[in-house]
């Protein structure tokens, strides 16, 4: 585990100075998700895709298919953050509730939409398209839909929340066809540098760069390789000279230890 007193400092400090930054929530919808059978990707993914155009994802939460947990998740996450992502709950079956809890949350009216049920009657071969499958187009009123390139039935928007699939693959080709529609900030840039250093040695150190430097995120990650312990050092920030100057003061530290850096990366 982390250095959670460091990160939780660096946390706040680094939100701080991004006030004026794009923010995102992920909500992860699903008792199956909840259980371990099945396994996410989403918020990899999503944080990915995001923070390429600058949006940071600052928090997720994964709730099962339970009306009163999801719509009280979606109103406590579009009220604190710029644009919210929820993944599943929106296929054919009847546990699939996200789209009556968005409409709860948001107040409105849901039903079966006419373009929506469009999209699913072209794609769908004469006498396929049965009770189950129209459920997928029952949509909350005044949503945007969300195209779906593959699979067809559609996602949507309402407000600042983004309704999503649970399929990773979905996800991601719907994300795409999004990213040009919001309104991103200053890329996040990252500079990680591994070294065979206990987290106890190195942690006084990061806290004074850390107070040094409250514009950048600094979190330490241990790892055991080869028998021995060592750490992942990760600075993060939208400043690129002031994240320079964090790495190379760690790089400096992680030598006054009497150690070496065993591996650097920057994206």
């Amino acid at each position: 585990m982390g250095n959670h007193k460091l990160d939780t400092a660096s946390c706040r400090d680094y939100f701080n100075a991004m006030t004026d930054q794009p923010t995102a929530a992920v909500l992860i919808i699903g008792d199956e998700i909840l259980s371990g059978r099945t396994k996410d990707a989403n918020l990899s993914l999503l944080a990915g895709k995001l923070g390429s155009i600058g949006i940071e994802v600052a928090e997720a939460r994964v709730v099962p298919d339970d009306e009163s947990v999801v719509v009280d998740a979606v109103n406590a996450l579009r009220e604190k953050y710029t644009y919210v992502f929820t993944t599943g709950g929106i296929g054919p079956t009847h546990d699939d509730i996200t789209a009556d809890c968005i409409a709860k949350a948001f107040g409105v009216p849901i039903d079966f939409r006419d373009d929506a049920r469009a999209i699913l009657e072209e794609h769908y071969p004469t006498g396929e398209l049965n009770q189950s499958r129209l459920r997928m187009a029952r949509i909350p009123d005044g949503a945007e839909l969300i195209l779906n390139p593959v699979s067809k039935a559609p996602g949507f928007r309402l407000g600042n929340v983004y309704v999503l699939p649970g399929i990773p693959m979905l996800v991601e080709v719907m994300v795409d066809g999004l990213l040009e529609k919001l309104t991103g900030g200053d890329v996040v840039h990252t500079h990680s540098l591994a070294a065979f250093v206990p987290e106890s040695h190195i942690a006084p150190g990061l806290g004074a760069i850390q107070n040094d430097l409250p514009q950048v995120r600094i979190g330490s990650y241990p790892f055991l390789r080869e028998g021995k312990a060592g750490a992942n050092l990760v600075c993060r920030s939208t400043d690129v000279s002031a994240l320079e100057e964090a790495a190379q003061r760690v790089r400096t530290l992680i030598a006054e230890l009497g150690t070496k850096v065993e591996a650097e990366e920057r994206s």
